[in-house]
Parts: C-alpha cells; sequence; structure tokens
C-alpha cells in the first residue's frame, strides 16, 4: 500500500517519482489539495497553457466512461513532450479507469486526482493506495509546526521577519485551509513592505481570522462549560462551511492557553493579568468565557482535555465519515465536565 506521510510527501512532491504517474490528493483541507495539485502540474509539462499538453476532466464525467481516462493517459503528443491530465473527483466513482491505467504504466503523462475527503473503503483510495504505479497523499488541515513553517517561508521570500509576540499571533489565526492561510501571510507582507519586521501592530492592523471567527463561540462556550451555546455554535460553524478538524484544531490551541493561564495563576498571578497577556488579541467580548474556563479548571483538567482531543483528532482521522459526530461529542463532553470547578 502506497500512502505518503510526513516528510515522504514533502520528498515525493519535490521530486515526483516518474514509476508512480498516478498521483491522487484527498482530504479535509481543500486549499491544500489544490496548492500540491498545482505544483504537480507545473513540474509536469511545460507549457500549463498548451491544451495538447494538459487535459481537464470531470471525475463524474469520467464515472460514465472510465476508459476516456486510459485513451486520454496513452494518447501520444503529436509534437511530441509531456502530457498531463489533471481530474477533479465528484460523487462517483471512476475507480475502474485507474484499475485499467495502472497495470498499463503510462509513459510521460502524470495524472493528477483531486478530491475531498474519502473514507478508507473508497473505491478511489483503494484503487490507488494499491496500484504500484500510484501514490496516494492525505491533505489534513495544517498543524502549528506546519503554519510556522509556512510563515518562515513566506517572510523570508519577502526579506521579513517577525517578532515572537507577531508570530504567536499569525499562527493561532491560521488554519483550516492552506491557500487561505498563504494568502494571508502574502497580504500581511505587502503591507508590511520597506519594513524590516512585523510586529503584533501589523498583525492588527491587516491580518484576517483565516480559520474563521465561526470557531470562537464554539470553542469559549465548550471550556465556559455551556452545552446549549456549543451545540447551537457548533451547528452554525458546520452550516458555514468550518471543518470540523479546523474547529478541533483551534479548541487544542485554546486548551495549551489555558493550561499555561492556569499555571500561572496557581504560581500566585492575578487572573486578570493573565488573561491578558497569555490570550493575544483576544475579543472584549471573549474575556467573560475565557475568565470562566480559567477559573473552573485546574491545570490537571486541562492536561486530560488535551488528551482527550488529541484522541478525537485521530478518531476523527480513522472514521473521516463521522468527524462532524466526534468532534461535537468531544466539545460537548468538554462542555459537560467544564461546568464543575476542579
Amino acid at each position: 500500500m502506497v500512502a505518503l506521510r510526513g516528510r515522504d510527501i514533502d520528498a515525493f512532491l519535490a521530486k515526483p517519482d516518474p514509476s508512480r504517474p498516478i498521483i491522487l490528493l484527498y482530504g479535509p483541507d481543500a486549499g491544500l489539495v489544490r496548492e500540491r495539485a498545482d505544483a504537480l502540474m507545473e513540474s509536469a509539462v511545460d507549457d500549463l497553457s498548451d491544451p495538447f499538453s494538459l487535459v481537464k476532466l470531470d471525475g463524474d464525467e469520467l464515472a460514465a466512461e472510465p476508459s476516456r481516462l486510459v485513451d486520454e493517459a496513452m494518447t501520444v503528443p503529436l509534437f511530441g513532450g509531456r502530457r498531463a491530465i489533471r481530474i477533479r473527483a465528484g460523487g462517483k466513482s471512476f475507480a475502474s479507469g485507474i484499475d485499467t491505467l495502472a497495470g498499463m504504466n503510462p509513459k510521460d503523462c502524470r495524472i493528477v486526482i483531486e478530491a475531498g475527503e474519502l473514507r478508507p473503503d473508497s473505491p478511489l483510495r483503494k484503487s490507488c493506495e494499491k496500484a504500484k504505479s500510484a501514490v496516494a497523499i492525505a491533505c489534513y488541515a495544517d498543524g502549528v509546526r506546519d503554519l510556522e513553517r509556512l510563515i518562515d517561508d513566506e517572510l523570508r521570500a519577502s526579506k521579513l521577519k517577525i517578532t515572537s509576540d507577531a508570530r504567536s499571533t499569525l499562527t493561532s489565526l491560521l488554519g483550516g485551509d492552506r491557500q487561505a492561510s498563504r494568502n494571508e501571510i502574502r497580504k500581511l507582507a505587502l503591507y508590511a513592505h520597506g519594513k524590516s519586521e512585523i510586529t503584533l501592530d501589523d498583525i492588527e492592523a491587516i491580518v484576517t481570522d483565516a480559520s474563521g471567527l465561526a470557531l470562537d463561540p464554539v470553542v469559549d462556550n465548550a471550556f465556559a462549560g455551556k452545552p446549549p451555546e456549543v451545540e447551537r455554535a457548533f451547528a452554525k460553524a458546520i452550516a458555514s462551511g468550518i471543518n470540523p478538524n479546523a474547529i478541533l484544531m483551534a479548541a487544542q490551541r485554546q486548551a495549551a492557553a489555558l493550561h499555561k493561564a492556569r499555571l500561572s495563576v496557581d504560581e500566585g498571578r492575578m487572573e486578570s493579568d493573565v488573561v491578558e497577556s497569555g490570550f493575544p488579541r483576544l475579543h472584549f467580548s471573549r474575556k467573560p468565557l475565557v475568565e470562566i474556563a480559567l477559573r473552573n479548571s485546574s491545570s490537571d483538567r486541562l492536561l486530560r482535555v488535551i488528551a482527550q482531543l488529541a484522541d478525537a483528532v485521530l478518531e476523527m482521522r480513522k472514521q473521516s465519515d463521522l468527524a462532524d459526530t466526534i468532534a461535537q461529542r468531544t466539545l460537548l463532553a468538554i462542555a459537560v465536565n467544564s461546568r464543575r470547578r476542579g
């Protein structure tokens, strides 16, 4: 089974294996799927504007005629050169076309398939993972380290540095969609053009919360112990297109921040001072809920919550079709337990 993970993904994208010309990109981060597909297309052909070099196909149309994929992949260009096929997968399966093509070993033709979240038993995913000439790459929402690397790469290209507090705040405002995050960083770099270093003032002036303002009510009410409000806010966030993975990532960041703040309070600092310094860019409307969460939670409980969220994220990846349910159940459990002090 060929399903790449971690550094293997970066290595493959930097230098795609010509013996595996069929590449499936799938997952909840549509921006990351699209970004990786763009990079694979650029390295596959010499001229993306040449209709003889690049063919775009619709997955649902292929499902009605899977043999068309084989015909396109095995076509020899009239004037020579490399070819690429880009497929946008839909709700219908064209896995039989992949199975046939995988056994034919197409040469000088890269086939890149873009898909959303796919279950392990999805025909398309199974076909690509078992074929020797194919590879499957999952595209999940960026974690903190991924976002920090993205910030460094973009700002380095613009010859800009960033202060530690600005970096921490910027990281907390990104996530959920790779391209949205990248666009926010580039907008920030453009705003700071002519400066040598980006500060917190620059972040506050220009950066939009790329992970969606709908996340705050879900997370804040969960830690403040308000199950009914969590249920309403969660339903609203999902309806607005927020991915449940992004919601739990926001909850993980908040749990870590609350744990650090709780330790400071236990050492003798005033709660009000900790809230002011420990939660960058905390809007005044959120402060009451954060203060309740900090007051009601012990450091031990918050450690348990952090572990609980990590388990939920792992379970969501194993059962992607139940991601919404798992995320909601986890947040409601946190809210119920947070109603009690300790």
